[in-house]
């Protein structure tokens, strides 16, 4: 049996409610080349008998593993190893593709074999209905200024939904398993320098935004901490380590941030320090300073 040229793995815990949207918006576009692969996180809601129902109404269309509670790292590893296909788009359980997504996709990888990672846009779905078209923004060219602009500047948007990448991507390390939040971080980073980036300018995924994602949640922020610098940098080359201490920074500020908001005044005190240490320049970041310094006053 010729295997896939794309794999579609959708990481699922607690949407059974509309996990179906995410695997019928893949079935109904699916063919010999691209499989489909759901793992399901060990939810404890209504998921294992959802994909149940979606197997017999679907037979031998997609495959699903359920495998012990262990969090979305772990259940993106599970199936990169699991999969079959030269190339991976996951697809949250929550978002769902857009009409033709892999039908254009598949015109991309056939067209350009040496891309290493596919860039498209989405389109963003609030929590009250609304939506809204992201275009996919520019790759720049070298590597520098491609990982500046991911970390630093804010002026290289990825998703996931949006992003296909070639499976030699994984070479240099899967998703932290170690991380509950930001473990696709490294991963996108190590994407970035593993070769020629391609960017279609269509959307190809909805993505339903939620206020309480995981990245807002304090207590995830602060288990992670400044791991994630080590865990970045660890898998890029020579030529953009430079980055590394402004990246600190940045992350202290980052954790300095979602501390001060969640009342951790102490902490969010400490955080702010540390990014002086790593760069002095923060202190011309006024939003954060001005914070600090009410902070220090209390």
């Amino acid at each position: 049996m010729t295997k896939p040229l794309l794999s579609v793995v959708i990481p699922a815990y607690n949407y059974a409610s509309v996990l179906p949207r995410a695997v019928e918006s893949v079935i109904q576009q699916l063919t010999d080349e691209v499989e489909l692969l759901v793992i399901d996180d060990g939810s404890p809601d209504d998921t294992a008998s959802v994909l149940e129902q979606l197997h017999a109404c679907y037979p031998q269309r997609f495959r699903s593993i359920r495998q012990a509670n262990a969090g979305p790292a772990s259940a993106r590893n599970h199936g990169i190893r699991e999969s079959q296909g030269e190339y991976l788009l996951f697809l949250d359980a929550d978002d769902e593709l857009l009409d033709g997504a892999l039908a254009l996709w598949l015109a991309e990888i056939r067209q350009y074999p040496g891309s290493r990672l596919f860039v498209a846009g989405d389109v963003s779905v609030r929590s009250d209905g609304r939506e809204r078209f992201d275009p996919p923004t520019a790759i720049p060219d070298s590597l520098l200024a491609r990982v500046r602009g991911y970390l630093l500047d804010k002026t290289v948007a990825l998703s996931n939904g949006a992003t296909v990448f070639h499976r030699s991507t994984f070479d240099k390390g899967l998703y932290p398993e170690h991380f509950r939040n930001a473990e696709d971080i490294p991963v996108f980073c190590q994407a970035l320098v593993a070769g020629e980036c391609r960017v279609i300018n269509q959307p190809v995924v909805r993505i339903h935004k939620h206020d309480d994602s995981l990245r807002h949640h304090s207590g995830h922020g602060l288990q992670v901490g400044l791991q994630l610098v080590d865990e970045v940098f660890n898998r890029l080359p020579a030529s953009v380590q430079g980055l590394k201490s402004q990246f600190a920074a940045q992350r202290c500020l980052s954790l300095f941030r979602t501390q001060s908001a969640a009342g951790n005044h102490a902490q969010a005190w400490a955080f702010y320090k540390q990014a002086l240490r790593f760069n002095w320049r923060v202190i011309f970041r006024w939003s954060y300073t001005r914070k600090a310094l009410r902070l220090c006053l209390k």
